[in-house]
């Protein structure tokens, strides 16, 4: 489990990184909300794909990439509204309100994502 929170955390730099490279350049032509949008579904399908193979190491399946938005529900739901309050609410300013949004739902997001990508184990009591 150790090495599953460690991969799932060098997994998230690595998303972040191409979500915020993604928003950034579609910030050049579309709102931030769009922009936030777009780069999230982008980045969420590359997470989905890094978290199969290199954090839960298990085959990739439709089943598994259908469900794998569930993973980012919470996420998405605390982003996009901390990114809302901070530019809208706070007017701090676009360009870096989605970092600081995201923050806060990772550990939710790791539960459900061990959940969704090993139910079996998840399932099995601890011995």
């Amino acid at each position: 489990m150790k090495r599953q929170i460690l991969t799932f955390a060098a997994v998230g730099v690595i998303n972040t990184a191409t979500y915020y490279c993604l928003y950034l350049l579609f910030l050049n032509w579309l709102p931030y909300l769009f922009a936030h949008v777009i780069a999230f579904v982008i980045s969420m399908i590359g997470s989905f794909f890094l978290n199969a193979r290199f954090t839960y190491r298990t085959p990739p399946t439709w089943r598994k990439f259908l469900l794998f938005p569930l993973t980012n529900v919470t996420n998405f739901l605390v982003a996009t509204s901390g990114v809302y309050v901070i530019v809208d609410v706070l007017h701090a300013g676009s360009r870096f309100a989605p970092l600081l949004a995201s923050a806060a739902a990772i550990p939710v997001t790791f539960v459900v994502s061990r959940w969704v990508m090993l139910p079996r184990q998840i399932a099995r009591p601890s011995a």
